[in-house]
């Protein structure tokens, strides 16, 4: 991946951990994943009835998708299926629902309790094929971590 700085994950997930533990967990979360130069813009959706509802996000601006239905688009597929999604061209991808003109690739990943998917992290990148298959895991073990929070009422 061309322009992508090594990224201590490790670390990363250390940083997770102590951003949980504070007073505005999810605020902390995105706070830390927007720390990735590779990570353009970083948004946690909550699931509410039939809809996805965009929480807290960090990036150069607001999106206009503050809710999304379950089933549409790349976020709404995620949270139907509960399986993450890696598009490494967001142009390829009929599903996309285009936020920004400089995104390239997007990665939606579900939080879920069991089967039932809370909510998910949804990262956008201006960078072609940005993420990688340590990014998907890295942001399986957030989303692990964050499904208590998400629980609990978020």
């Amino acid at each position: 991946m061309c322009g992508k700085a090594e990224v201590n994950y490790k670390a990363l997930l250390d940083e997770i951990r102590a951003a949980l533990a504070g007073k505005a967990p999810l605020e902390g979360v995105v706070d830390v994943l927007s720390q990735l130069p590779h990570y353009s813009w970083v948004g946690i959706y909550l699931v509410r009835g039939k809809e996805l509802v965009l929480g807290p996000w960090r990036g150069p601006e607001a999106t206009g998708h503050v809710r999304i239905p379950l089933g549409v688009g790349i976020c709404g597929a995620a949270a139907a299926s509960g399986k993450t999604e890696v598009v490494d061209d967001v142009s390829s991808d009929p599903r996309y629902l285009a936020c920004f003109p400089s995104t390239r690739a997007e990665i939606v990943v579900p939080i879920k309790e069991g089967e039932r998917v809370l909510g998910e992290i949804d990262i956008d990148s201006d960078l072609p094929a940005a993420f990688s298959h340590e990014d998907k895991a890295f942001l399986e073990e957030v989303a692990r971590l964050l499904a208590p929070a998400l629980k609990e009422g978020g």
